[in-house]
């Protein structure tokens, strides 16, 4: 990009308050991700959960100084002369119109992928088989949405000679938008399925919608084996525009063969009677599909078989996220090794900068394949983001990097293979700090991420942090009131520090705690979010107050106690927050007692109530339902004569993830989220997606034979000839020793294994009489196929216990998109 503030005003409408001239070299949106400046301009959209205007003052002091807002803020929020704004009706669809207009302006050949699955892997491995010969730019991601195409067309350069965008949409009318600014030259549907139909009648109706993204494109590649899918297009394109391949042999291009072979298929396709042998190092079918796209369109542009053959065979799996995990001497590694590139190294990098518990950063680093980029260029703009992003060290590895050497600062070494670096690293050098390992495939970056991740045992919990970004805007969609979600007991066994940044970065208002060392730790973790302390112990209060941690108080003991310890440092409205007894009978202040904590909280100038909150008792019990709205009526008879009593701005709580769902009248200012950001709730909250997947491996296999016991105590004799697997995860892991008489089974390869005898400390035993199962092989306990509820029900217990009790020797892993 490269524009002013007056042409883009000119080619959106708007008026320009503040400098004409302002350059503009690319737009942000996110407010989290801006660390300098540049000529960069913040677009402020508003959302049904966000709006970015309030985040301008913020961006001002850090030196943003171009916006394109809905409404210009106040003058007090604009102390600096030099910042420009741009005023237009609707910013997101002033942003749509200047991609359209971008994406006009040049002569790029541009393919747009849609459909139900597989638009990220099919772009990806377009650009992989096309970019050894042709600048490409691709969309960041899975940026296919209303927003992010837009973002991703804006990357179009003067030199790109093809261009890749996916597009995605969840509601009619849609796809009408993002036609007008990808108008692809190519397109391809890679199939049609059950995905995102909620916002449409039938399926029908949502293809209808999806190839409107073609309406205008040369031609248009995809599977007329999909019947469905088939009838709608022909009926909307003409002949001459589609190219169609099968494994039917009733396509334009035709697989007439498919056979195994060790590491992949070898696929024999045959076009207009010429037969090529492809070899693809994938087995399952998505991929098969998703690779017929890719060879169908390298068909279409004529490029030679042998061309084919080379590029397919080198086909990569696209990693969909990035995994952090726990490394050696205190580091946290993120581990994002299969793929290199200049859009993926910043995104990388903004996720690295979120890892707040670490004041030191360090950026592993291969050479870039296939930019399409000179090596003076492109590594002058890594450079200039690894300055920009606030690497505190880079290591450099390949022979590319070792001759651009000198664009880096200082602070980097440079070695020209993965070999060369693991032969000088030496361990003790990592210490307490984030380190990023990013490169591309060919360097084996996994010999660098063994080496420095934390040895444990094959047991992991692995937390999909994009699961609980949704269902914390799940629940923010039911609720108008601030949010504080609970990250007592180790985040409900998922990390503490790891969740906590996560939820700094996604703005919750509260965080909150069961112990005072809890809100240390997080502190110590870069956490500047206000903490709640629900149990402290008095003989804390002063750690509290040196960490800046906000106590609750629930009787005149803790009252007077915090009271004194606030005085000694001569300290006045510190926040606390008071907690009322509504009916649990658990902490709290009673109703008989307030007229006595009146009289003691007007004495005293050294605290300010900052809330008044209550807790919930059957909130996800139905039948307990008047009781639940009694304990409402109750708090908010309390709380208003506290609020009557110190008019301010104390805010009042008493729902939890429970009570957000099903009683959403009741969420005064505040609300609590705890289990249910984890994808745990009521009925009511079906849209919640499973956070937590707890799996081990099969150590070992053997054979009992009938009348033989199985594991401690002969708890188990086999009534038959099994066959059994050994699968190292027991009770000091946090299952408990008698799941075995409880009827709980495991997933194996995607069959029930019940668990036989006694759990041990250090493993268990499971029947895998049946199934096709070799050691080694996945052994899932609880995940998104397998409910944590559903052990929870078998135990007699709750969801809570179960993720609570997990041993911390457990490795977290912890995956980001």
């Amino acid at each position: 990009m490269n524009y002013t503030l007056r042409d883009i005003a000119e080619i959106c409408g708007g008026e320009i308050s503040g400098s004409d001239r302002a350059k503009v070299s690319r737009l942000s949106i996110d407010s989290r991700t801006l660390y300098q400046a540049g000529d960069v301009l913040f677009v402020a959209i508003r959302g049904e959960r966000h709006d970015g205007h309030q985040y301008i003052p913020e961006l001002i002091r850090r030196g943003i100084r171009s916006f394109m807002v809905q409404e210009i803020p106040a003058p007090e929020e604009n102390r600096d002369g030099e910042v420009s704004f741009l005023l237009v009706k609707n910013p997101l669809k002033a942003m749509q119109s200047l991609a359209g207009h971008h994406r006009s302006m040049h002569k790029a050949l541009v393919i747009g992928v849609t459909g139900s699955n597989g638009k990220t892997i099919v772009k990806e491995w377009i650009h992989q088989v096309l970019s050894p010969d042709k600048k490409i730019v691709r969309s960041p991601k899975s940026y296919n949405s209303q927003v992010g195409v837009p973002l991703s067309v804006l990357l179009l350069e003067e030199d790109t000679e093809i261009a890749i965008f996916e597009a995605g949409i969840s509601l009619p009318g849609e796809m009408e938008k993002l036609q007008h600014i990808i108008k692809p030259d190519i397109g391809i549907f890679t199939n049609i399925g059950e995905a995102h139909q909620e916002g449409f009648e039938n399926r029908t109706q949502k293809v209808g919608e999806k190839v409107k993204l073609f309406r205008d494109c040369r031609t248009l590649i995809y599977c007329n084996d999909q019947l469905e899918l088939d009838e709608i297009i022909r009926k909307e394109f003409k002949r001459e525009k589609l190219f169609t391949w099968s494994e039917n042999n009733k396509g334009d291009l035709n697989i007439v063969e498919l056979k195994d072979q060790e590491g992949g298929k070898k696929i024999t396709i045959d076009y207009h009677g010429e037969r090529t042998e492809l070899d693809l190092p994938f087995q399952d079918k998505a991929s098969i599909e998703n690779a017929m796209q890719v060879i169908s369109l390298m068909v279409l542009l004529e490029i030679p078989a042998v061309v084919i053959q080379s590029r397919l065979a080198d086909l990569n799996p696209v990693a969909m996220r990035m995994e952090m995990v726990k490394g050696i001497n205190n580091c946290s590694l993120i581990n994002d090794t299969y793929n290199s590139d200049i859009i993926s190294l910043s995104i990388a990098l903004d996720y690295l900068n979120q890892q707040n518990q670490h004041t030191s950063r360090t950026l592993i680093l291969s050479d870039i394949m296939q930019s399409g980029k000179e090596g003076d260029e492109l590594y002058r703009e890594v450079a200039g983001l690894v300055k920009k992003k606030n690497i505190d060290c880079f290591i450099g590895i390949g022979p590319a990097l070792m001759n651009q050497q000198r664009l880096f600062g200082e602070n980097s070494r440079f070695y020209p293979t993965t070999a060369d670096f693991l032969s000088h690293m030496n361990s003790m050098e990592f210490k307490d700090e984030a380190i990023l390992i990013k490169g591309s495939r060919v360097f084996a970056f996994e010999k660098i991420t063994q080496r420095l991740q934390e040895k444990n045992h094959r047991t992991v919990l692995e937390i999909d942090l994009n699961a609980m970004i949704h269902n914390l805007n799940t629940y923010r969609s039911m609720t108008n009131a601030r949010i504080m979600v609970m990250v007592k007991a180790f985040s409900y066994g998922s990390g503490s520090a790891e969740i906590a940044n996560v939820l700094q970065y996604q703005k919750v208002d509260y965080l909150c705690v069961a112990f005072v060392d809890e809100g240390i730790t997080l502190r110590e973790s870069g956490i500047h979010l206000p903490i709640l302390v629900m149990n402290p112990e008095v003989s804390g209060f002063d750690l509290m107050i040196d960490h800046d941690l906000e106590p609750e108080i629930y009787n005149f003991r803790s009252l007077f106690t915090f009271i004194a310890a606030l005085e000694r440092r001569n300290l006045e409205s510190y926040p606390i927050h008071l907690k009322l007894e509504s009916g649990m009978n658990r902490l709290g202040f009673r109703e008989e007692e307030l007229d006595q904590l009146f009289e003691v909280l007007e004495a005293r100038p050294a605290i300010v109530i900052r809330s008044v909150f209550s807790h919930l008792a059957t909130s996800d019990e139905p039948e307990y339902d008047d009781f639940t709205r009694l304990q409402i009526s109750t708090f908010q008879r309390m709380s208003d004569r506290i609020l009557d009593k110190f008019p301010g701005d104390t805010l009042r709580h008493i729902l939890n993830s429970a009570g957000i769902e099903r009683f959403p009248e009741a969420g005064f200012d505040m609300v609590r989220l705890g289990i249910g950001l984890y994808g745990i709730g009521t009925p009511a909250g079906q849209n919640l997606e499973a956070v937590s997947t707890m799996k081990s491996i099969i150590s070992q296999t053997k054979s009992v034979k009938k009348g033989e016991s199985v594991g401690y105590g002969r708890n188990y004799i086999a009534t038959e000839n099994l066959r059994i697997g050994i699968v190292p995860i027991g009770y000091a892991d946090g299952l408990r020793r008698d799941l075995g008489k409880r009827g709980i089974s495991f997933l194996v390869n995607g069959t029930e294994a019940p668990v036989l005898g006694n759990i041990c400390m250090d493993m268990c035993m499971i029947n895998l009489s049946g199934i096709n199962a070799q050691e080694g092989d996945e052994v899932l306990v609880f995940g998104k196929e397998k409910p944590v509820t559903e052990l929870a029900d078998k135990l007699g217990t709750i969801p809570y216990e179960i993720l609570a009790g997990l041993s911390e020797r457990v490795k977290r892993v912890y995956f980001h998109e």
